[in-house]
């Protein structure tokens, strides 16, 4: 099956270098671009992408509020938003996770990194890069009412490999690079952190990476 990509970036130049980028891959292919959230969302209504790499300055509207019009729209339930971004920020993290994102990636990422990461959300995984993954946490330690104690009779439910998958997710590591630090397959991996979420109520994978912390599985 060929992913169905929209690009939405008000940087044409930025636009026709991902564009080229990701058209060198069998099984992906742009079907549409947009320089504005509003343009997003329209295009989005219209071409039901698989996948939308929406940047989050824009004029008109940002990306964010786009992606959270696509997102309350139970129509387009079946267009995943990754957030492709230069700002990596505690907020933006926040923000773009609350709004529906799926991922959350910055714009220094690697070539081969950006096609993996448009085939993670695609295939139903919610995918943050190192730098967004240590924002979201940044965020979480630093909120008044975080729970302090820990709690790690929390992850008893777990086996112990999957309290191993749950501590690498916290890391920032997606499914694919799990699998190659562990000698798995992506499949597995990803069997593993599924069961883990269904097992911990997590009802997304920046949540996973919280329980991490909150239960003393990870240090800061």
């Amino acid at each position: 099956m060929t992913l169905r990509v929209l690009l939405a970036d008000d940087q044409a130049l930025l636009r026709d270098a991902f564009r080229i980028l990701l058209d060198t891959a069998d099984d992906i292919t742009v079907v549409g671009e947009a320089a504005d959230g509003r343009e997003a969302v329209r295009l989005t209504r219209k071409l039901r992408p698989d996948v939308v790499i929406m940047d989050i300055r824009m004029p008109e509207v940002d990306g964010l509020a786009a992606t959270s019009e696509i997102c309350a729209d139970p129509e387009l339930r079946a267009s995943r938003i990754l957030i492709l971004t230069t700002y990596e920020t505690d907020e933006y993290v926040a923000q773009a996770l609350r709004a529906g994102a799926a991922g959350f990636i910055g714009k220094g990422i690697g070539a081969e990194d950006l096609l993996n990461a448009v085939r993670t959300v695609a295939d139903g995984d919610t995918l943050l890069s190192p730098a967004a993954t240590r924002s979201l946490v940044t965020r979480f330690l630093a909120t008044p009412d975080a729970p302090r104690p820990h709690d790690p009779d929390r992850l008893a439910v777990l086996t112990p490999r999957e309290r191993e998958m749950v501590a690498l997710v916290a890391t920032g590591l997606s499914n694919q690079e799990i699998a190659e630090r562990m000698f798995l397959s992506p499949f597995t991996v990803r069997a593993h952190v599924q069961r883990a979420m269904t097992k911990l109520e997590a009802r997304d994978r920046a949540q996973l990476v919280v329980i991490a912390y909150r239960t003393g599985l990870v240090e800061n």
